[in-house]
């Protein structure tokens, strides 16, 4: 798979370790250095500045979408590559699905679990067909991806669906990941997607 955007949900808020920081700059170079654009919420603080800044700095482009409420805050990057404010949560969500061709995520809170959980679902149903990667700095993930096995060993979560997130441990290891990534739909996946068409 060949990468041109990858859209990176992560906090808006710096975290307690350096480690968090430090990962969020070092994957930003490698976007600039392999020319993968960054697609992000707009942000201008916590671990969603820090990346912006990390690409925009080594010479990379980078797209932010934000919600009208949130720009009003001022809490919009005002450096970016293009910023495209939008009226909802949800419209942000759908602008940058469409715009990146693969989904990470670094830590973050309720709204970067949300913001991936929804991406994976979306993969599974075969709305679109994108991977999705946890950078697990520190063990940050371990949690999230133990609840996964559990699914998967309640069967809630089937072993394929599973195998839609990918886990690395290094800012450098993302985007080999990324490219290497298959993945076959089950047959009710592409049923839903057949149904929803219809509902359309």
């Amino acid at each position: 798979m060949k990468l041109k955007s990858v859209c990176v949900f992560c906090g808006s808020s710096f975290g307690q370790r350096e480690e968090f920081k430090a990962v969020a700059q070092a994957l930003g170079r490698e976007f600039a250095t392999e020319k993968v654009r960054l697609v992000y919420g707009g942000g201008r603080v916590g671990l969603m500045g820090v990346v912006a800044d990390s690409v925009l700095e080594a010479g990379g482009e980078v797209l932010g979408v934000i919600p009208q409420a949130l720009h009003d805050l001022e809490v919009a990057h005002s450096g970016l590559s293009e910023l495209q404010v939008v009226d909802s949560m949800h419209t942000r969500k759908m602008a940058m699905a469409d715009a990146a061709e693969a989904f990470v995520a670094l830590p973050g809170g309720f709204g970067t679990f949300e913001e991936l959980f929804e991406a994976i679902t979306w993969t599974q149903l075969g709305i679109h067909h994108k991977p999705c990667l946890v950078l697990n700095v520190e063990g940050y993930f371990d949690p999230l991806l133990e609840l996964v096995k559990r699914g998967v060993m309640e069967g809630f979560i089937s072993p394929n669906a599973a195998k839609i997130l990918l886990r690395v441990e290094k800012a450098e290891e993302v985007l080999p990941a990324l490219r290497a990534w298959e993945f076959t739909p089950e047959s009710k996946a592409a049923q839903a997607k057949e149904d929803l068409e219809k509902l359309r």
